[in-house]
C-alpha cells in the first residue's frame, strides 16, 4: 500500500508532499486508520539516559518540526518520538525550493534552515497532543542571533521546553544555518556546554525533575574531532549525543539529479559515514555516554549496524520517507531478536 502512495506523493514536489502525507496521515490518526499502515508497535523496553523507552526506534527531528504531528506520528509504531529543530522564534527558513529527493540513491537534500513557527507553538501544539510516550524536544538558534550569542537562544530553548520535553537535544550541527556547526569545536563548545549543564541543574532544582540533554553531532568530523568531542561531552557529562546530523559530503552520489543541490544530504548513502562516527564516538567515550544512533538506516540489517557500533537507541527519518511505516516495525523486531535477552 505504503508503495503505491509514494509513488503518487513522488510525483508532487518534495516539501508539498511532505505537508500532503503529514496531513494524511493526521486525517488517518482521526479516523482511527493508522492500523492500515503500520503493524502494532514492538514491545521491547529499554532503558538509555534514565528514561524507559518502549522500543530502540525513534522518529529523528526535522520531520515534525512545530510539534503538530505527535498523536499521528507516535501511534505508527516509533519508540519514542522527537520534534523540532525548534527556535525561540518562529522564522520561515531558506527560499523554497530548499527540499530534493535523489530518488536512485534513496537520499535527500535538505537546506531548510530551520524553519518552524517557534517555540511557543510547539508547547502549544504538544500541550494538545495525547502521546503519553516518551518525547524529545529539539532546540536550535534563530538564523539572525549572532553565533557568539547562540548560548542565549540554547538557554531560552531549555527554559521552554523543559516542562514539556522527557529529554533535550541541542542541535549544533544543522549545516543549513551559518556558522552553528563552528559551536561544536574548542573553548566554544566547552563555553556553550558549561552554560547548558548549569541551566539544566537550576532547571532540575526548580522543578525537582531531571531531564537529560544530548547534543547533536555532525558526521562530517574527523578523528581528532571526535576524540577532542569526546573529551568535552565526558568532562561536562552529557547525558546523551545524538550521532549524526546530515552531511555535506557527495562522494556516493556524484552525478545523480539534484546531488549538487546545497544543504544536507540524509538518506542510505550518509549509513556508513555516520555508523563510523558513532563506533569511533563510542569508543573515545569509552562507553560512558549513551548514543543514539542516526543517518541512513533504511532496513533492518543498517539499524543492527547502529546498534551493534555502539549505539542504545536509532532514529529515522529519511529511510523512513522512501520505505513507509514498515521500517519501523521491521527495524524494531530484528533489534529485538539481535540484542534483547
Amino acid at each position: 500500500m505504503y508503495s503505491l502512495l509514494r509513488s503518487i506523493l513522488f510525483q508532487l514536489d518534495a516539501e508539498r508532499s511532505h505537508h500532503l502525507s503529514l496531513n494524511s496521515l493526521n486525517l488517518a490518526k482521526k479516523l482511527s486508520l493508522t492500523g492500515l499502515l503500520a503493524k502494532p508497535m514492538v514491545n521491547d523496553p529499554v532503558e538509555v539516559m534514565g528514561l524507559k523507552f518502549p522500543n530502540r526506534v525513534g522518529l529523528a527531528a526535522g520531520l515534525d518540526k512545530n510539534g503538530e504531528y505527535v498523536d499521528a506520528l507516535s501511534s505508527l509504531g516509533f519508540g519514542f518520538v522527537e520534534v523540532g529543530t525548534v527556535t525561540p522564534r518562529p522564522q520561515p527558513g531558506n527560499p523554497k525550493p530548499r527540499l530534493f529527493r535523489i530518488k536512485e540513491a534513496e537520499a535527500i537534500v535538505n537546506r531548510m534552515g530551520f524553519n518552524n513557527d517557534g517555540v511557543e507553538q510547539l508547547l502549544e501544539n504538544v500541550s494538545k497532543a495525547q502521546y503519553d510516550g516518551v518525547l524529545g524536544i529539539n532546540i536550535g538558534k534563530n538564523f539572525d542571533t549572532p553565533v557568539e550569542k547562540a548560548v542565549d537562544d540554547y538557554l531560552i530553548g531549555m527554559e521552554k521546553i523543559y516542562q514539556k520535553a522527557d529529554y533535550m537535544v541541542v542541535n549544533i550541527s544543522s549545516p543549513n544555518t551559518p556558522g552553528l556547526r563552528d559551536l561544536q569545536f574548542g573553548e566554544t563548545l566547552k563555553a556553550l556546554l558549561g552554560s547548558l549543564k548549569e541551566k539544566q541543574h537550576q532547571l532540575h532544582n526548580e522543578y525537582g525533575v531531571y531531564k537529560p540533554l544530548a547534543i547533536k553531532i555532525a558526521p562530517d568530523l574527523s578523528s581528532d574531532n571526535i576524540q577532542e568531542l569526546a573529551q568535552t561531552f565526558t568532562q561536562f557529562e552529557m547525558d546523551g549525543v545524538i550521532a549524526t546530523n546530515t552531511t555535506f559530503d557527495r562522494s556516493q552520489v556524484e552525478g545523480m539529479n539534484n546531488a549538487d543541490e546545497q544543504g544536507g544530504l540524509s538518506g542510505k548513502p550518509l549509513a556508513t559515514q555516520s555508523t563510523k562516527v558513532i563506533q569511533n564516538l563510542v569508543e573515545a567515550m569509552n562507553h560512558k555516554i549513551p548514543v543514539i544512533g542516526v543517518g541512513g538506516i533504511h532496513n533492518a540489517e543498517t539499524a543492527i549496524e547502529k546498534i551493534e557500533a555502539g549505539a542504545s537507541l536509532v532514529q529515522v527519518y529519511s529511510g523512513f520517507i522512501y520505505e513507509g511505516p514498515q521500517l519501523i516495525h521491521t527495524a524494531a523486531q530484528a533489534l529485538k531478536e539481535r540484542f534483547s535477552h
